[in-house]
């Protein structure tokens, strides 16, 4: 009997080292349903990049692995998976949104679709399309092109049925472009995370995962799928049990997916997909403004801290106030010791950024 285990979720994202010697002995991809882990010997359909070295395989996971077992690439016995990771994540915001954070214990996953790339998820998509047709029209069969540009055009109509909802985290410490687009132009302040915390406090729904900025989905396993589904047989349809499966997995790899013109936030994202209710059991909330009501889903932090054993102040490293921010040190620190942040009170900085306000 085969022994079977679940990967934790912040393991599906991210970059590995692979003892070669251990990938050479992997010869089939897979079979299990929902894995992109792939067949080391075939590039193709990896779920990412991969680079050979002179003694390991270097390879950017950017697709779902599904539940592993010994004898498989996605098991971390059989590979020896190490995550590459930095210290510190970034998350830059205004001063409400930071008492959310640390007075209410909330943290806001927001709708990606109404982020500032108007591009998010459906870039994926557009992308995804493209590379099955270039196959099919070098593989064949070449008649089935139309349907499937049909087949993605109709479901990019469906976007906000597969809304997923994220708080995104920059690599970068105090950098002004992130000042600039997320930290209220300057005036907000920013927050450091311990990421491997954040990465324990991922599981069951939640995902963290890195963000990768190119345009060509040429490589990318799922292209592999459908074309495999295609020429197999399956009708080019969204009713198809196959075809149905892998759009599903293609909304939920796309949010790992931005136009190359973002590379430089360098983000990570706390991902959550509530079209996929199995495991996400938090009601949503709803912001009003003047000018429209927005949808967000309210993370328990606490709770969420509780269960990776840890406390908010070791969740929570660093404030930096903005450069642009007219925000007292003082009365920040006063603010966080009334709310029993004794620690981070003295974890407070001023930004060095040398950003300046745009002329009125």
């Amino acid at each position: 009997m085969v022994q079977r285990k679940t990967l934790p979720i912040a393991a599906h994202f991210g970059v590995y080292h692979i003892d070669k010697a251990a990938v050479s002995k992997r010869i089939a991809a897979c079979p299990l349903r929902g894995c992109y882990c792939g067949m080391p010997a075939r590039t193709e359909i990896l779920p990412g990049i991969l680079r050979n070295t002179q003694k390991t395989v270097t390879m950017t996971v950017t697709g779902r692995i599904g539940p592993a077992h010994t004898g498989h690439m996605c098991s971390q016995e059989g590979l020896g998976l190490n995550r590459i990771t930095r210290e510190f994540l970034y998350h830059y915001t205004d001063f409400q949104a930071l008492d959310g954070i640390l007075r209410c214990t909330q943290l806001r996953v927001n709708n990606i679709l109404n982020m500032n790339d108007a591009a998010e998820m459906r870039h994926f998509m557009r992308g995804l399309c493209a590379a099955v047709v270039r196959r099919l029209e070098q593989e064949g069969p070449r008649e089935a092109v139309p349907e499937v540009r049909r087949l993605f055009r109709e479901e990019l109509k469906r976007d906000f049925s597969y809304s997923a909802y994220a708080a995104c985290f920059s690599f970068h410490r105090d950098d002004a472009a992130q000042w600039e687009r997320y930290g209220n132009r300057g005036r907000g302040v920013c927050i450091a995370f311990r990421s491997r915390f954040l990465e324990q406090m991922a599981g069951g729904a939640l995902s963290l995962q890195k963000v990768f900025y190119q345009d060509d989905m040429d490589g990318h396993a799922l292209a592999s799928v459908f074309c495999r589904l295609i020429q197999d047989g399956a009708a080019v349809s969204a009713d198809a049990p196959g075809i149905r499966d892998a759009l599903r997995d293609a909304w939920i790899c796309s949010v790992a997916f931005k136009h190359p013109s973002f590379w430089s936030e360098h983000e990570m994202r706390l991902v959550v997909f509530p079209f996929e209710q199995g495991e996400f059991d938090v009601q949503p909330c709803y912001h009003i403004t003047t000018e429209r009501i927005k949808k967000y889903y309210p993370l328990d932090l606490l709770s969420m801290c509780r269960r990776a054993g840890i406390g908010l102040e070791d969740l929570i490293t660093e404030l930096i106030i903005g450069p642009e921010s007219t925000q007292s040190p003082a009365i920040l620190q006063d603010y966080l010791r009334d709310n029993g942040l004794d620690r981070l009170a003295d974890r407070i900085s001023l930004s060095s950024c040398p950003l300046r306000r745009p002329p009125v």
